[in-house]
């Protein structure tokens, strides 16, 4: 008898320091809506880069700064995402769906022809190397003085914030985005996009 009460107080001592050692899961800050997903992990997923895409275009087309005064569409090439965050991120993950969305709003055009690495489509420049090639009808060859330079240029930043407070972690992603007038210079549109997510301290952030 006594032998099975020792052995249910074990069993109890043994739930009780599991319990106490489980990890209390992600979560986000400042988000009650029961439709949003649930937190995967402390770091960025791609549910993260959806949101945070979909909040700067969105800021961007409400402001109007898209609607070019005669009628016609902005050229807008794509500049440097810089990853500030102690996580290898893939930026195109994020300015892929931008890009996407600019688009799809018929506001503007995205170059591919000129970008802060150089070009994002090769064949833009190898096919006007045709020109001298006889193997090619020249007629089918663009002409010098075709490709559209760009108005406007995004760039951003996207920088991680990390604090420890009492037995939680709390860690905030800034998408930072800046719509740049290349004729002059001025930005004609900023937008910040803030993600917190908070979890156990023991948790990493990938």
């Amino acid at each position: 008898m006594q032998r099975k009460v020792l052995t249910k107080l074990l069993i109890a001592a043994i739930g009780f320091v599991l319990v106490g050692c489980t990890q209390q899961a992600p979560r986000y800050v400042g988000v009650d809506n029961p439709e949003v997903q649930a937190v995967i992990s402390m770091g960025l997923d791609r549910q993260d880069f959806e949101k945070a895409a979909a909040d700067a275009v969105d800021s961007l087309l409400r402001s109007g700064v898209l609607s070019k005064p005669d009628g016609e569409k902005y050229v807008v090439a794509i500049g440097r995402i810089i990853n500030d965050t102690t996580q290898k991120i893939d930026t195109d993950l994020f300015i892929k769906k931008i890009r996407t969305s600019i688009l799809s709003s018929g506001k503007a055009v995205v170059t591919s022809a000129i970008t802060a690495g150089g070009n994002d489509d090769e064949l833009i420049y190898q096919t006007r190397d045709l020109r001298a090639d006889d193997e090619f009808q020249q007629d089918t060859i663009a002409e010098k003085g075709t490709i559209l330079a760009p108005d406007l240029s995004l760039t951003g930043k996207i920088i991680q914030q990390s604090k420890t407070i009492d037995k939680n972690k709390l860690v905030e992603f800034y998408f930072q985005l800046t719509l740049t007038n290349l004729k002059n210079g001025l930005a004609i549109w900023e937008e910040e996009s803030i993600i917190g997510k908070v979890g156990d301290k023991k948790s990493v952030n990938w």
